[in-house]
């Protein structure tokens, strides 16, 4: 079972973007079932952000009204948030005072309701330096504000560098099949190497997986996944072969798509040279949740066959 922070956790964790940072969150409620079940299914790591959703409403203030109604659930989960932007925009603000700032807002947010197990700035700041990130971060940890770091979308050598100061607890990085830049630009290697996991997010190809969409056209007007070069036309005519493989993959095998996409990241997972990684699939049904949360491991066999699939059906266009 992986581990972090020194609590143990589920083999997938959980994502709450979309439950507050969508133009229509869904009923808290059907947030609150969501989140039962995937407790009822060892999901316990959780990932939130006070970036997700506005200062007035994001997922830290469904996560109070949660663990209001849930407290004897707060110590069961390990629960990850990112921050460290300028307040209600994404843009990145490394200085101590803000980092500062965002850690006690969240907090005055969860009003004691839940602890902060990682925080972690959604973006490092080209104006600061890693070091000086995680410089006001441990002094965080020494407060008891927070119980440890995280990082995210870094490149290896800040991994290597943040963790020469404080060590790092996890490092959050988007992996799928549809997107294998950690496997190209040695940040598995070197989290393998430091023992740091890694939290895959967007796990089913910010939603091409799940059969969200299949051409560019599909997408809708306003949805951030229209500008990605990936999503384009000339590049989904390419790229949606890819995901043809992986849905007939999945009806041979009897089971659902995204359970394919979720199971290869799974079974990487801890292998030779690779380190622990935990996805985090979102879902904002206890259905979807539950589906996410049953994903197989697949056979070497299985794997080689995904493995031959990637090859010949290589994505094109750049992530941003």
């Amino acid at each position: 079972m992986p581990s972090l922070v020194g609590r143990d956790v589920g083999h997938t964790g959980y994502g709450l973007m979309r439950m507050t940072w969508v133009p229509q969150p869904p009923p808290q409620e059907q947030c609150f079932e969501a989140l039962n079940t995937a407790l009822a299914h060892g999901s316990n790591f959780w990932n939130a952000g006070e970036l997700y959703g506005t200062p007035e409403y994001n997922s830290l203030h469904l996560l109070h009204s949660y663990f209001a109604q849930h407290p004897e659930n707060a110590d069961k989960v390990v629960l990850s948030i990112k921050g460290g932007l300028k307040p209600g925009q994404l843009v990145p603000d490394g200085s101590e005072a803000n980092i500062r700032r965002s850690v006690d807002e969240c907090l005055r947010v969860l009003d004691g309701k839940k602890k902060i197990d990682i925080f972690e700035c959604a973006r490092q700041d080209p104006k600061t330096t890693v070091e000086q990130t995680v410089t006001v971060l441990a002094q965080l940890v020494k407060e008891g504000k927070i119980g440890g770091i995280g990082l995210s979308e870094v490149d290896a050598e800040t991994i290597r560098r943040a963790h020469k100061v404080h060590p790092i607890a996890a490092v959050e990085v988007e992996m799928s099949l549809f997107d294998l830049t950690i496997l190209q630009n040695d940040v598995a290697k070197v989290c393998a190497e430091l023992n740091i996991p890694i939290v895959a997010y967007s796990p089913l190809g910010r939603g091409v997986l799940a059969g969200a969409f299949t051409t560019a056209a599909d997408i809708p007007d306003g949805d951030f996944r229209k500008t990605l070069p990936k999503f384009q036309d000339e590049a989904m005519k390419q790229n949606i072969k890819l995901v043809n493989e992986v849905n007939d993959l999945a009806a041979r095998k009897g089971v659902a798509p995204v359970q394919i996409a979720l199971a290869w990241v799974l079974t990487l997972s801890g292998k030779p040279g690779m380190p622990t990684i935990i996805p985090i699939p979102g879902g904002t049904t206890s259905a979807k949740v539950a589906q996410n949360l049953q994903a197989p491991r697949l056979t070497d066999a299985e794997m080689a066959e995904i493995d031959a699939i990637l090859k010949r059906n290589e994505i094109v266009g750049t992530r941003y």
